[in-house]
């Protein structure tokens, strides 16, 4: 190994050929075929960094036919849904392995997809990489180490440069302008100084990329453990302003006397303090929970207004801003749940500063119908709009936000005692459809509908009627109905 490596650097490299065994096993059945092949990109970037994965990527000279039939030697779990593009993936427990031919795509000026072109040597391979602390390989059948771009002098200094001119790279595949936004956040790198020129300089060439490959690298991105780096670098390279211009538009200019916040340092805030809270109730990294962080007050620049006195207003800016949001995550072909319940979330989020208003010295002035509807229209999403509203808090006025945390503390006790007393998780009305039909003597139709609806409203304003107060009540409701 190169003397450029640390004593740690190389005894991480030595341990990771020692405990991965399958390193070893494959590069000599690849050699006795006469392949070469060499793990690659992330896999040796975090073996180098401290961290040693389950998850091998290596490239080859093998062809993907001539990959599937080794893999098939190894072991019976092999998948080929890669295999248009050069790629076939294995396991043998603890470890998955995916095996790509050398490569070399690039992108015509108005393609979405890579022009899929296979390559004929490792260097070549390695310098159509995103970034130089990726372009890094160990040779699977010797052990030797390859950085021909300068990868681990950059990994020492914590910084993000491309193989290529950043220009050329980029031209080839627009994505990695996101892709160094998101190692910013992942790695907590910066981005190389010409490299974000030419990030700036080409921002328009992301819009060739398909909307579901842009939504995939932001989800890697908004699931980091610390996203703002990233946030903030596609916002200052004018990607955002292409892919999610609801951020940008954020930054509204503050008014002298400071009556207003920055909303899109705001926005980042209530986002680091959710991930926080995420992590604190133990919680895996949510995506839903972080979009609706970043995007719930998406609203506020279309209904600011200028009130008499220099105050200013976002009047409806949460059911503004639970559109845009909805609009904005199909555009990006998030899934129809996600999208349904991050502008949920959004619409609500503004929900509970009414009941904090009307918090009084001893218990809160909303009755048990409001903590009842409050509870049935946040749905399934209530923990995440329990971690949503509490991350909302960002002001420096203690006195203030200790009344805002002992307001949503007396909110959520509230909850669990009811839902204690009436199984509130599954709030649903005294009589189901089909006792419905029954008591009113009626087929299935609208009118069953509207029945269940009155009952619920029941249920929610005075809590459980039981059976036969809820019959008395239907039976009632139905005499006052034109049949």
């Amino acid at each position: 190994m190169p003397d450029s490596l640390t004593r740690d650097q190389r005894s991480a490299l030595t341990d990771l050929l020692r405990a991965t065994p399958v390193i070893g096993e494959l590069g000599g059945l690849f050699a006795q075929q006469g392949h070469e092949l060499y793990l690659v990109g992330g896999s040796v970037r975090d073996v180098l960094l401290g961290t040693l994965v389950h998850d091998l990527d290596f490239t080859t000279s093998a062809r993907p036919d001539e990959i599937e039939a080794i893999l098939r030697s190894w072991t019976k779990t092999v998948w080929d849904v890669g295999k248009a593009f050069g790629t076939i993936s294995a396991r043998k427990d603890p470890w998955i392995v995916e095996i790509t031919t050398f490569r070399a795509d690039s992108y015509r000026s108005d393609s979405r997809k890579p022009e899929v072109q296979f390559g004929d040597s490792v260097s070549e391979d390695l310098i159509r990489r995103d970034f130089t602390v990726n372009a890094m390989a160990i040779d699977a059948s010797t052990g030797a180490f390859v950085d021909p771009h300068g990868g681990l002098d950059d990994l020492r200094q914590g910084q993000l440069r491309t193989p290529f001119a950043p220009p050329r790279s980029f031209s080839d595949d627009p994505l990695r302008m996101m892709r160094a936004a998101r190692f910013a956040s992942q790695l907590g790198f910066s981005i190389e100084p010409a490299t974000f020129r030419a990030m700036k300089d080409m921002a328009e060439r992301i819009e060739i990329i398909s909307a579901e490959r842009v939504r995939d690298e932001l989800s890697k991105l908004m699931l980091t453990d610390s996203p703002r780096a990233g946030l903030d670098a596609l916002v200052e390279s004018g990607l955002a302003e292409r892919v999610l211009p609801e951020l940008p538009a954020l930054r509204l200019e503050t008014d002298e006397h400071h009556r207003h916040k920055d909303v899109y340092e705001h926005s980042l805030i209530v986002l680091e303090q959710s991930i926080a809270l995420e992590k604190l109730r133990g919680h895996a990294p949510d995506l839903v929970g972080r979009l609706a962080a970043l995007l719930h007050d998406i609203g506020k620049p279309a209904t600011r207004k200028f009130e008499p006195g220099g105050r200013v207003s976002f009047h409806h800016h949460d059911v503004v801003g639970a559109k845009m949001a909805r609009k904005r995550m199909k555009a990006l072909r998030f899934s129809k749940e996600e999208t349904e319940a991050v502008s949920t979330l959004v619409d609500l989020h503004l929900r509970f500063h009414g009941y904090a208003d009307v918090m009084g010295e001893e218990r809160s002035g909303w009755t048990d119908s409001a903590v009842r509807r409050y509870v049935r229209d946040a749905g399934d999403q209530l923990e995440r709009l329990h971690i949503l509203t509490r991350s909302d808090c960002t002001t420096r006025n203690q006195r203030k936000a200790t009344r805002l945390r002992r307001a949503y503390d007396d909110l959520e006790q509230r909850i669990a005692d009811l839902a204690e007393q009436e199984e509130l998780d599954a709030l649903r009305p005294d009589l189901d459809g089909e006792q419905i039909m029954a008591q009113l003597g009626v087929r299935p139709g609208p009118v069953v509908g509207q029945a269940y609806k009155h009952l619920l409203n029941l249920r929610i304003e005075h809590g459980p009627l039981g059976e036969e107060a809820a019959r008395a009540a239907l039976d009632q409701w139905w005499a006052t109905m034109d049949k």
